[in-house]
């Protein structure tokens, strides 16, 4: 799953580094359209945050027949959900980047990369769906050699695309998107046959339209309130988004280059905790408390010790790493700030990672909503405006970072309060006896 996630970061490196290499504008627009697709396709969050828990939690319950029930009812919620954001990125790209202070120059860049990018957006729906499914069956390997070869694709035809080759000029950051779309059809049809290889499952003409509430009605009850919080985070996240918007397109480019570094040092707390959540939904069905106790405490501190260690790298090597995207020495400057201060802000997102998957993998899926709504609103989003904008304290790209950390490590030490308590164990007897009960 660290290989597959790396991957999926490479590419977004790889691209913003292209980007960049058109100008720092380009940089910046091509990070504004990637965060707005990211806005919008965490709607898909409502089937994709409840398909691995429930198909795990059926499999370690001894329930394959409604494992694959459940698999067949997310193909027709992700294309009306793919089809629906895809709708939006294309129709409301102006709108959208405008709510977002897209700084003038970069607007006339951004709008067409997000349009292009908008059929993606259904392909992605349907690889993530299968992909968890894949995952909750315990064959993250053949996940991995799917993602593997859709990013080779990608990485392949993004350069050609995007800057041109043998005398041709290339589409520019438009290229980017065609690229994509290429690469998620490809995996698509290599996700179809490892379903009817490894898992036995052939879709039906009827089961990539089809809502089906029974199957469904599972899938939302994990899905809904793990949309919500991730819902509720990337609001506020993009509230900063705007909050960096209106500090200008230099700041807007600092930004993105920082995050993709931070991209790169996320990912191991990112990988532990999306295979606790896969291992703790197969020990929860199969009655197994303890063990996912003792398990998420093993990851919990491993990923700390790894997040600490990687964010401090990160930092040492900032003057170097940041060359990769630009050569302006102010922007360089103010990433390497930013990311000294990512050394306090991920030991505070691995709890986050760990301990809220893990809840939710245990059925305790509507607390880390609930918990977490407030620190998002007014540590991430206010904070962000108050300690960043103009308008507020003007500590500019270094407030909006305190505020990040400030969100993280507040509401990591509530989910693990609730972890360590035992308060989620409830939830997962629930859960059993549910699935007992079937």
């Amino acid at each position: 799953m660290f290989l597959e996630l790396l991957l999926g970061i490479a590419v977004g490196v790889a691209g913003t580094a292209l980007a960049a290499r058109l100008s720092d504008l380009s940089g910046a627009a091509f990070a504004m359209a990637n965060h707005v697709a990211a806005m919008l396709f965490i709607l898909f969050r409502i089937v994709g945050a409840g398909v691995g828990v429930v198909v795990s939690q059926n499999l370690g319950g001894g329930r394959r027949d409604a494992a694959d029930a459940v698999s067949r009812a997310v193909l027709g919620a992700s294309t009306w959900i793919g089809a629906g954001t895809a709708v939006v990125a294309l129709a409301g790209a102006v709108p959208l980047m405008k709510l977002l202070n897209a700084p003038p120059e970069v607007l006339p860049l951004a709008v067409p990369l997000l349009q292009v990018l908008a059929p993606a957006m259904l392909l992605d729906a349907w690889n993530a769906s299968m992909a968890s499914v894949v995952r909750a069956h315990l064959h993250a390997r053949d996940t991995l050699v799917v993602m593997v070869i859709m990013h080779l694709v990608h990485l392949g035809l993004a350069g050609p695309l995007m800057l041109g080759a043998f005398g041709w000029g290339g589409f520019g950051l438009a290229g980017f998107a065609v690229a994509v779309v290429v690469a998620r059809s490809v995996a698509l049809v290599l996700h179809l046959a490892l379903w009817k290889r490894r898992l036995g499952l052939v879709p039906h003409r009827e089961d990539w339209w089809r809502l089906r509430r029974a199957e469904l009605a599972a899938v939302a009850h994990i899905g809904l309130p793990g949309a919500a919080e991730n819902i509720a985070w990337r609001l506020s996240f993009m509230a900063s988004i705007a909050v960096v918007g209106s500090l200008g397109a230099t700041a807007l480019a600092t930004h993105a280059y920082t995050m993709q570094v931070i991209h790169l040092v996320l990912l191991f707390g990112l990988a532990t905790g999306l295979s606790a959540e896969t291992v703790v939904g197969h020990l929860i069905g199969a009655g197994q408390l303890h063990e996912a106790h003792r398990l998420v405490r093993r990851a919990m501190a491993r990923g700390l010790a790894v997040s600490v260690g990687v964010a401090v790298l990160a930092a040492l090597s900032a003057p170097w790493t940041l060359r990769l995207f630009t050569q302006d020495t102010a922007i360089i400057a103010a990433g390497t700030v930013l990311l000294w201060w990512t050394v306090l802000l991920e030991p505070g997102r691995t709890f986050n990672l760990v301990v809220i998957n893990a809840l939710r993998a245990a059925g305790d899926a509507r607390f880390p909503v609930v918990a977490g709504a407030a620190s998002l609103l007014v540590v991430l989003a206010g904070g962000s405006w108050l300690l960043g904008s103009e308008a507020g304290l003007g500590l500019g790209l270094p407030g909006v970072w305190i505020a990040y950390i400030a969100d993280e490590w507040l509401r990591g030490l509530i989910m693990w309060r609730r972890w360590a308590t035992l308060a989620w164990v409830p939830h997962a007897r629930a859960a059993r006896r549910r699935l007992a009960a079937v």
